[in-house]
């Protein structure tokens, strides 16, 4: 099983498909909803028409071996409302991140984050045999951070002036990561805030 496969991922929430360019009509609308894209300032969101330039960048990263990444769809409309990958794979240290997610403003707070999280956490742990995911943001995304230790996450520390921004500014980029000998708590605390059935 490659690190990169990006199988159909589903609960009673969400469902990870596959990215692909047939995706960009929908992503655009979840970009320029209440001007996402220009509103998030602190993390990458592509402007509706730079969508599908980011979704062939991420297949692309996909094909290199580097990037699995779906697109977040939303089962009762079947629209894809934003994207998320598992990424910075390390297949011999059994590591990856869990980023590059974004959802349209609507969709936030209605607990589709952690719905994705929670299989995205399980294939990583459970089928990719993972002892480390990680999960980083910028600094000033309060609301991400906020999202990563409500999942259990812990705190790893800061790399400052980590990554230059596409306004030319530098992140310092928090790091966090869950490892394989928390997930099972991780997991449970996920299933019972979801209220999904054991």
């Amino acid at each position: 099983m490659s690190f990169v496969d990006t199988p159909v991922l589903q609960n009673d929430v969400v469902r990870l498909e596959p990215l692909r360019p047939d995706h960009a009509a929908d992503l655009a609308d979840a970009a320029a909803f209440e001007d996402l894209w220009r509103r998030a300032w602190y993390t990458r969101i592509p402007a509706p028409d730079e969508v599908p330039a980011e979704i062939e960048r991420r297949l692309a990263r996909q094909a290199a071996g580097e990037m699995a990444p779906w697109a977040i769809v939303d089962p009762a409309s079947g629209r894809a409302i934003g994207m998320t990958s598992i990424c910075h794979v390390a297949p011999d240290d059994l590591r990856v991140e869990v980023g590059y997610t974004w959802m349209r403003r609507d969709a936030q707070g209605a607990g589709i984050n952690p719905a994705a999280k929670l299989l995205l956490l399980t294939r990583a742990f459970e089928e990719l045999g993972c002892v480390r995911v990680e999960l980083r943001t910028h600094w000033h995304n309060h609301q991400s951070r906020g999202a990563i230790e409500r999942l259990g996450a812990k705190l790893d520390g800061v790399l400052r002036s980590h990554t230059r921004m596409p306004d030319g500014q530098w992140r310092d980029t928090v790091v966090y990561s869950i490892l394989a000998t928390e997930w099972p708590q991780v997991k449970r605390a996920l299933e019972s805030r979801l209220a999904f059935p054991r």
